[in-house]
């Protein structure tokens, strides 16, 4: 590659906008680093010929300069000039080639050559003086006109909200209505034939795995596998350019914004998953592709010996967002993705580690605190995972979040499988997860209920083994959690045994019915309505393969699980009783004459304390009055018989309601019995581990 040092000077410019900005005459550049003594800027022309600039001083650390001729497409980034010297936490190497932290787009990914390296091979305190240009990706000016036309957001209430948690590549990849050259993009998520099949669902929301720009990780690349989540961001305004059917020169942003405003003009929202409790850089071991050339101490969080860095997420390094500048290039991020990108909210992985003071979580974090003030960001979903390696903490998040409820997954997990001493926390679940979320001025919606998810267990494979099956991924199968809750129903793996087939889809409906009808937000993993499995992989964040694409074949052979999951989509938005927006207050409610939530034992009697107390309880009916918690939109009274005996047992309907009629809207055991009306005199048999919904209404005169 040829490198050309260029006395041409670049027009100053002052209070600059970081990163690259082109007004139709040319581009400015700007980066902050508080550490550096000089900064290159460097361009490549279409043949790769590394042109560098020299980058003024401004004010608050920014290093800027404009360019005149410089159009949208052109490949770009820097070179920073200033000490090595790890003890003090500071990593500046000039032979490294650094994205721009503000790049709007990315070309290329990362070649594992030694030289992507800082620090030489046997030693990560001492520098490498080898060119890393030829082996890392360049940043892209990018033009910031496009046309929304007539874009609204769907704007749905958080509690009205159903998410769908689907990844861009894998959604489409082996989707047959959709066109072969665009399947796995941005294009694919947007193509009719992908649309129909949410809007059949009657999702509200999809949730896409992490599309900012990441790294596929050298341990990975080498033994043949890919980084398929995306959890190893290190663009933090970019659109992944491998989701992108139109190239990486930029047009995957605009093909980014396309796929937004379609999925609006269905009436679907668009969350991301995003990652900025960590970058690609990882440990002190790892590659110097952006932040760590930069400015190292200013970006992560170090110990005190300033060569090593504190480990909060299990991947080598920490985003320090006690600092200035990291936060402000977080909400920077999230702005631009709300305004310029049209994104409806975001769902922030290990988002434990983003709330820490200094060490522990704190709801009074900078960034708590900032997310909560902005105006751009008020209109949007804020979802947390509310936990890292170091903390577990669901329920603590402040008003204006909402958290993936680990509770909620652990305890249904168990009730269906049949664990003693669950009910209790069982039917706290259910009824909104009010003991974690009822203070601090915080609804039911706070809770996004979660059973299966992309880290763990399909849904098919949650009910068909026992232990994870996690060989391919070349870990010995060492990698995944151990602690799966799950029950492979008497046969580990595939089976033709008709019993246990049928009592697997038994369970599947038993899990979705619960997931739908449960007070809080529900979350559907993409692919469980169909029954997709993973053949017992419960980690395959590397498996960029069918194994873990969507398989539309299996969509066409299981439409009934498809039919049953849209009609218990359809029932959550016909009826507002299952997405309260207060929590149960126990009471009579607003016109009427008993309470809002009862509980009844299987012989229609209410719950004592000591059937809540009996190990043994395994059954229990959930009755809901129909009150709202908001006058004003009054509903249905339902009854929610559930059975986690594995034999079958009959329900008495509570005397106090047998004037009603009672129609079947559910029956996990018999999906077909939907719209049947049941005796209310009569017993209501239950089979063994099954659910059954009864909607009462006024009998004909």
């Amino acid at each position: 590659m040829s490198v050309e040092s260029t006395s041409q000077t670049l027009e100053p410019v002052t209070a600059a906008p970081l990163g690259a900005r082109h007004d139709g005459r040319g581009t400015s550049f700007a980066l902050f680093s508080s550490i550096a003594d000089a900064v290159e800027l460097c361009l490549f022309d279409d043949a790769g010929r590394e042109t560098r600039f020299d980058l003024e001083q401004g004010e608050g650390f920014v290093w800027q300069g404009y360019l005149p001729g410089v159009a949208p497409g052109r490949r770009y980034g820097f070179r920073v000039h200033g000490p090595w010297d790890p003890p003090s936490g500071a990593r500046c190497n000039p032979a490294k080639l650094l994205l721009d932290p503000y790049a709007r787009a990315i070309a290329g990914e990362v070649r594992w050559d030694p030289a992507v390296y800082g620090h030489a091979p046997d030693d990560p305190d001492r520098a490498d003086s080898n060119d890393s240009a030829p082996f890392v990706p360049r940043s892209v000016v990018v033009a910031a006109d496009f046309d929304w036309g007539d874009d609204q957001r769907p704007g749905y209430a958080t509690a009205d909200s159903i998410f769908y948690e689907v990844h861009t590549e894998g959604f489409t990849k082996l989707h047959p209505d959709v066109p072969e050259q665009i399947r796995g993009t941005y294009a694919g998520v947007a193509h009719p034939a992908a649309v129909a099949h949410l809007k059949r669902l009657g999702v509200t929301a999809v949730e896409l795995l992490p599309v900012h720009q990441f790294v596929h990780d050298a341990q990975l690349v080498a033994r043949g596998l890919r980084n398929y989540w995306g959890y190893q961001s290190i663009g933090f305004f970019a659109p992944h350019n491998e989701y992108s059917s139109s190239g990486d020169g930029g047009s995957q942003v605009d093909e980014f914004r396309r796929m937004v405003r379609a999925l609006h003009a269905a009436g679907l929202e668009v969350i991301l998953d995003v990652v900025f409790n960590h970058t690609a850089e990882g440990s002190e071991w790892g590659p110097t592709l952006c932040f760590r050339g930069i400015d190292n101490a200013a970006y992560y969080r170090l110990q005190e010996d300033g060569s090593r860095y504190v480990d909060d997420t299990g991947c080598g390094n920490t985003v320090d967002l006690y600092l200035p500048h990291p936060l402000r290039l977080v909400m920077d991020s999230l702005r631009y993705w709300v305004q310029d990108m049209h994104v409806d909210g975001f769902r922030f992985d290990l988002a434990a580690s983003l709330a820490r003071a200094q060490d522990d979580f704190s709801p009074y974090s900078t960034f708590l605190e900032a997310t909560g003030q902005d105006p751009v960001l008020s209109e949007v979903k804020l979802i947390a995972e509310p936990w890292d390696i170091g903390a577990y903490d669901v329920g603590q998040f402040p008003a204006g979040w909402s958290e993936w409820n680990g509770k909620f997954r652990d305890t249904v997990r168990d009730f269906w499988r049949s664990t003693p001493s669950t009910l209790p926390d069982f039917a706290t679940r259910i009824s909104g997860s009010r003991d974690l979320y009822g203070h601090g001025g915080r609804r039911p919606s706070a809770s996004v209920n979660i059973i299966t998810v992309h880290d763990g267990f399909t849904l098919t494979d949650l009910v068909s083994y026992d232990s994870k099956h996690n060989e391919s991924n070349g870990e010995d199968n060492h990698d995944g959690t151990d602690d799966n809750r799950s029950w492979n129903c008497g046969v580990e793996g595939p089976t033709d045994d008709p019993a246990v087939l049928e009592l697997r889809a038994r369970q599947r409906r038993n899990f979705l019915a619960t997931l739908l009808l449960s007070e809080g937000v529900p979350l559907l993993l993409g692919g469980d309505e169909f029954a997709r499995s993973q053949s017992g992989n419960n980690n395959a964040y590397c498996q960029d393969n069918e194994l873990t694409w969507l398989d539309w074949n299996a969509a066409a052979q299981n439409s009934d699980l498809v039919d049953f999951t849209a009609r218990l989509c359809r029932l959550r938005e016909q009826h507002p009783v299952f997405r309260r927006r207060q929590f149960f207050s126990g009471a009579p409610a607003h016109e009427h004459d008993r309470d809002d939530l009862d509980w009844y034992r299987p012989d229609g009697q209410l719950m004592t304390l000591d059937d809540w107390g009996a190990s043994f309880a395994r059954s229990v009916t959930m009755a809901l009055s129909g009150a709202t918690g908001d006058h004003t939109r009054p509903d249905d009274p339902f009854l929610i018989m559930l059975n986690a005996w594995w034999e079958p047992l009959d329900f008495t309907i509570p005397e106090s309601l047998r004037g009603l009629a009672w129609q079947v809207e559910v029956d996990t055991a018999a999906p077909t019995a939907a719209g049947s009306m049941v005796d209310p005199a009569a017993p209501v048999r239950l089979t063994g581990r099954s659910l059954t919904l009864l909607r009462g209404t006024q009998p004909a005169s």
